[in-house]
């Protein structure tokens, strides 16, 4: 979904640019991919504009910006990527999810590509190596399909009596499969139960959430990716309507009513994505940049929500996280 209209962003005087056309011939364009929606995601374009920033360009200014959202939907991407290749913009920013960079991938294997992905850059064909990515793409990688066993043992140390789990994937995200192997490696480890649930719409949620109520004592993890994030409110009002122990991958589930997320923190990847377009635009190659991987990780404990579920969280996690929601 394209959106051209100016939108002030939250807690700053930015913004955005009405139309790429409205700035000088020579002013180059950066083509903004999103597999998320475009009102989840003003903290995360302030974090990537800041970045930018960093790197000498400020939008409206020097650099316009051309944004396509694809609101969770993935079908969506690859129309939207060749949309910004046709345009000829300077760089493609890729993000919200390992499918925005793999379709902007396939619409241009000339345009600078800098991506935000949940997956292994190396493994999904997006660069050659970390250090040395090669071709039109470099970026930052999250590595979330890593942090799967983490969520789930975060998860299960908190309510140690449950010993069915279950994880919620979206069948359509290229990192599925391999967060799912993640998953029921840790759930063997821990001589746990899971079950895999799937959902790629709304309605598929519901038969999710509906199946749960098949297994008492249950816990969820859900999957962090871009159709669940903006399907928050549904996913975070299922769980208090059942009652069910969830975790999630970003914080904003936790601050909505979640029990708990685990995860990166997001909008420093968007600022480092920020920073390598503007050194495109300077003049470096993607190929020569390495990727990035994020270090930064943040643990969110919503003590309204287990109070809710009738949980006492461990003091152990407690004096780990990193914010408590109280």
């Amino acid at each position: 979904m394209r959106r051209r209209e100016f939108i002030t962003l939250v807690g700053g005087a930015a913004m955005w640019p009405l139309t790429a056309r409205a700035q000088p011939a020579a002013t180059p364009v950066i083509g903004f991919l999103s597999g998320r929606s475009l009102g989840e995601s003003t903290d995360l374009v302030a974090a990537f504009r800041h970045g930018l920033s960093e790197a000498g360009y400020v939008g409206g200014r020097n650099v316009a910006l051309e944004y396509q959202w694809a609101d969770g939907q993935y079908d969506r991407l690859p129309g939207l990527a060749s949309d910004l290749a046709a345009r000829n913009v300077a760089v493609i920013v890729a993000t919200g999810g390992t499918a925005s960079a793999i379709a902007a991938k396939s619409a241009s294997a000339t345009i600078p590509i800098v991506f935000n992905v949940t997956d292994d850059p190396v493994k999904v064909g997006l660069v050659a190596s970390l250090n040395r990515p090669g071709g039109n793409a470099t970026g930052v990688t999250n590595l979330s399909t890593e942090l799967e066993a983490k969520r789930l043992g975060l998860l299960q140390d908190t309510v140690p009596q449950v010993r069915v789990f279950a994880v919620l994937i979206n069948p359509e995200d290229p990192a599925a499969e391999i967060m799912t192997r993640e998953t029921e490696s840790a759930a063997r480890a821990r001589g746990l139960r899971l079950i895999v649930l799937k959902a790629s719409k709304e309605s598929e949620i519901d038969t999710a959430f509906a199946t749960l109520t098949q297994y008492r004592p249950v816990a969820l993890v859900v999957i962090a990716e871009p159709f669940f994030i903006t399907r928050r409110e549904q996913l975070v009002a299922q769980a208090a309507r059942l009652a069910i122990p969830v975790i999630y991958g970003i914080r904003e589930f936790a601050v909505s009513g979640g029990l708990m997320s685990y995860g990166n923190y997001v909008p420093e990847g968007y600022r480092q994505i920020g920073i390598f377009a503007g050194k495109i635009l300077k003049g470096a190659k993607p190929g020569d940049l390495p990727v990035q991987q994020s270090a930064k990780f943040e643990l969110v404990i919503n003590l309204k929500t287990a109070k809710a579920l009738g949980l006492t969280i461990p003091p152990g996690i407690l004096a780990i996280a990193d914010e408590v929601i109280e």
